[in-house]
């Protein structure tokens, strides 16, 4: 049994994976309080699967891009069942967890995660025909219209986009005849541990595991040379 543990941003979410299934999914909007609220959502998880961390064969974990606070909290966590079960530890950048759950689209993709301070993480990704969405080079940090700008051709856009931004999306793609920009339906953009939970999955089979002691989080950071995320 795997367990994908994901903190990335406000948004939170778990899972099990056996090796052929997902035995069990859960994923919520967290108000800053990943602190206080994740412990308590595995051991229920373990509850309503009946088992224990002793019945786990690896740890899989968002790595970031994201807040500060939240992936601490989740790899401090997964670091911490890693070690003392002596369990294989696998981080998953966060924005690939969204991509994975998209089909093929005739056209690039972009996924986002929030940044704070009206900013977000945003990835570029092109489709493979055996590996599906691939990461084009590192994410960035920008605020909407900054991205927009850079963009150009028909670009799918996923991931954590609010109501302000979907406007501003809108508007963007009107001022270019309605053929640049498409917004991914909603339950698309939810970023799933189940997905989390397959990625981990397969790089465990093929033996692709992080070093627990030395693995850190993915920060991005301002042109000022601070974390940018709150």
């Amino acid at each position: 049994m795997l367990l994908a543990l994901d903190t990335a941003t406000r948004w939170m979410g778990l899972a099990l994976h056996d090796g052929q299934t997902i035995v069990a999914e859960i994923g919520w909007q967290s108000v800053n309080t990943q602190t206080t609220e994740l412990a308590p959502a595995v051991q229920e998880m373990f509850a309503r699967a009946r088992i224990s961390a002793a019945d786990l064969k690896g740890i899989g974990v968002a790595i970031g891009p994201g807040s500060y606070t939240g992936l601490r909290v989740g790899l401090g966590l997964a670091k911490g069942l890693s070690l003392a079960h002596r369990l294989p530890l696998l981080a998953v950048p966060t924005l690939d967890i969204v991509a994975a759950g998209i089909g093929y689209q005739e056209g690039q993709l972009v996924v986002v995660a929030e940044a704070g301070r009206t900013r977000i993480c945003a990835g570029r990704y092109r489709w493979h025909k055996r590996h599906g969405w691939q990461a084009q080079g590192a994410p960035d940090i920008l605020a909407w219209d900054q991205l927009l700008a850079m963009l150009s051709g028909p670009t799918f856009l996923a991931g954590e986009i609010d109501a302000a931004a979907a406007r501003q999306i809108k508007q963007a793609d009107k001022a270019l005849s309605n053929k640049a920009f498409q917004i991914m339906p909603a339950s698309a953009n939810v970023r799933r541990a189940g997905y989390l939970a397959q990625i981990a999955w397969n790089r465990l089979r093929r033996g692709q595991v992080d070093d627990a002691a030395a693995l850190s989080p993915i920060y991005l950071r301002d042109p000022a040379g601070s974390a940018a995320q709150e």
